[in-house]
């Protein structure tokens, strides 16, 4: 039976790492697989998703106006596909999280989301929240806060180093600007005491 899965997390928590092991299980077992990732995220390349531990595969993009169910239907169109993943969820819109569900619902397939839950205010990604609340199944990535306890959170700092505390919600970026913490520690470099 197809669902539409949300797996979320922090930064540097792991989410590539386990679509990109997942996509593997699939192909190794004689299965093919569609993946997609945010056109605005080139860090690995255009097209390319990538883990920091170096893993990676070309994928399809997607941006704010991609009508993902019909970008679903026109690659199920060229072959079987047994699973679609979607790398970098956060940034679809609430309308292509609708698009996703319909693609789960009408056109039977399995879709894998993979993305951030919170942004570096604390505030939910429109796609996340919407995958929040449309997907049948959630499981979180989880990492660690440099105190040991769970990361829940994740700061921006700025080039003085500090953490921001207002700013545009995307920014890409990786170790060099994000940094994922316990909400305690992020109250604290929020100046929330």
């Amino acid at each position: 039976m197809a669902k539409l899965y949300f797996q979320y997390s922090t930064m540097n928590a792991g989410k590539s790492t386990v679509l990109l092991q997942a996509s593997h299980n699939y192909r190794e077992r004689g299965m093919e697989t569609y993946l997609l990732t945010a056109r605005l995220d080139d860090r690995a390349g255009k097209g390319r998703i990538a883990s920091r531990i170096g893993i990676g595969e070309d994928a399809d993009t997607f941006d704010g106006d991609t009508d993902m169910f019909a970008k679903i239907e026109t690659r199920l169109g060229d072959g079987d596909v047994a699973c679609v993943f979607i790398d970098e969820a956060q940034f679809l819109t609430k309308d292509q999280v609708w698009q996703l569900a319909r693609a789960v619902d009408d056109l039977r397939v399995p879709i894998m989301c993979y993305g951030l839950r919170v942004d570096f205010r604390g505030e939910l990604f429109p796609g996340s929240a919407a995958l929040l609340a449309l997907a049948d199944e959630m499981r979180e990535v989880r990492t660690i806060c440099h105190c040991g306890k769970k990361a829940t959170m994740v700061v921006r700092r700025g080039a003085d180093g500090k953490a921001m505390t207002d700013g545009d919600q995307v920014q890409i970026g990786g170790n060099e600007t994000y940094v994922s913490l316990c909400r305690r520690h992020w109250r604290e470099e929020m100046g929330d005491t």
